[in-house]
């Protein structure tokens, strides 16, 4: 699965103002519909408190953030998935991407035209996840066919494994056909699989974010009702001020940066949020690397063993692994320096089995 995250949404609302303050790249962003026709890519350090302290500890040279990569897709409209609005092209982008950040207007502007003339966040997810839907649905019908036509095989083992296939593609039509997400249809483990062999644009994780005006961070009743979505589908809702955002990304003093939060009644921009969201929603994880030269944040996924983790620093890593010495942030703040969590017998020698958790501290033992 591609370990990033595309932005997506109607025409005009917010999406390239979003992504211009999260990546503080000045893309167009225009008051009408394909002003974004090209997907616009920005790699974003992910903000951690963390590393900010592991920095104040071992005084480096220098820091390394994690990052994760933010793809700015161009509106949908009503009528994509039949090439309405460029929309085959569009839809191609989001197949590349590992999630969704589905961006939903939740302010009243009459300056800013609205590509339905109103504002109501239910209908606005409603035509993004029915166009997505019945591309969907085209890839299935695709795929039974060509399916169908291989069943007839000898090969009794690869027989069973086409009819599994197809029983879960017919297990998800229903849905499609009614413009709900594949991902709402609860699949086994093994269901699942066959299902990723479509490449389905509805089985991936979604997340809504909420683009409010300067009035409307409380008690916004569009925001209620994308939360209201977000939680029936098992998924989460962020809310983002697309001002404020774009306000505070020119702002590059850290003080002035805390004042303007503070004006404003926010403890961290939303765009911190997001980030965060997206990070986890896509299955990845950080462990921290520290050094007379560096602290460093690394991204792995849920579930990575050690050697893993190794490799995504140096191949000669994974290869040459050995073992890991391993302790955990929150230990170290505990105890206050590495002397003492090592005296508190909290250091580790793990090996090959070992999961890597998230916060951990690694020094890999290699040889080559």
């Amino acid at each position: 699965m591609p370990l990033n995250c595309g932005i997506v949404g109607l025409p005009n609302v917010g999406k390239s103002t979003i992504f211009s303050a999260l990546t503080r790249a000045k893309v167009d962003a225009a008051n009408y519909p394909f002003c974004t026709i090209d997907p616009n890519v920005g790699i974003v350090p992910l903000p951690d408190k963390r590393l900010d302290k592991l920095f104040e500890i071992f005084k480096p040279k220098r820091k390394v953030p994690a990052v994760v990569e933010f793809v700015d897709i161009a509106g949908l409209v009503r009528g994509a998935s039949k090439g309405e609005g460029l929309g085959n092209q569009f839809l191609s982008h989001i197949r590349e991407v590992g999630m969704i950040a589905h961006v939903v207007r939740c302010f009243d502007d009459p300056n800013v035209v609205h590509v339905a003339g109103k504002i109501n966040p239910a209908d606005d997810i409603e035509v993004i996840h029915t166009e997505l839907a019945l591309a969907d649905l085209e890839s299935i019908d695709r795929r039974l066919d060509k399916l169908n036509r291989q069943v007839k095989v000898q090969d009794p083992n690869l027989k069973k494994d086409i009819e599994k296939e197809i029983a879960v593609l017919q297990k998800l039509r229903p849905a499609l056909e009614e413009g709900k997400p594949a991902s709402t249809i609860n699949l086994e483990s093994e269901e699942l699989d066959y299902a990723r062999r479509s490449f389905l644009l509805t089985l991936k994780k979604e997340l809504f974010v909420c683009n409010v005006d300067e009035s409307g961070i409380d008690n916004n009743k569009y925001v209620e009702i994308v939360k209201s979505i977000a939680e029936k589908q098992g998924s989460e809702a962020v809310v983002i001020c697309g001002k404020y955002e774009a306000e505070l990304a020119d702002i590059e003093d850290s003080e002035e940066r805390a004042e303007f939060l503070h004006s404003i009644g926010l403890e961290e921009p939303g765009l911190d949020i997001l980030a965060h969201a997206a990070y986890r929603l896509l299955g990845l994880r950080t462990f921290f690397t520290t050094g007379e030269d560096e602290c460093r944040a690394w991204t792995i996924k849920v579930g990575d063993k050690a050697p893993t983790a190794a490799g995504v620093i140096h191949s000669d890593f994974e290869k040459g692994f050995i073992k890991a010495e391993v302790y955990h942030y929150d230990d170290l703040m505990n105890y206050g320096s590495e002397n003492a969590v090592r005296a508190a017998g909290k250091m580790r020698q793990e090996g090959r089995d070992y999961v890597v958790q998230d916060g951990d501290i690694i020094f890999f033992k290699f040889n080559v």
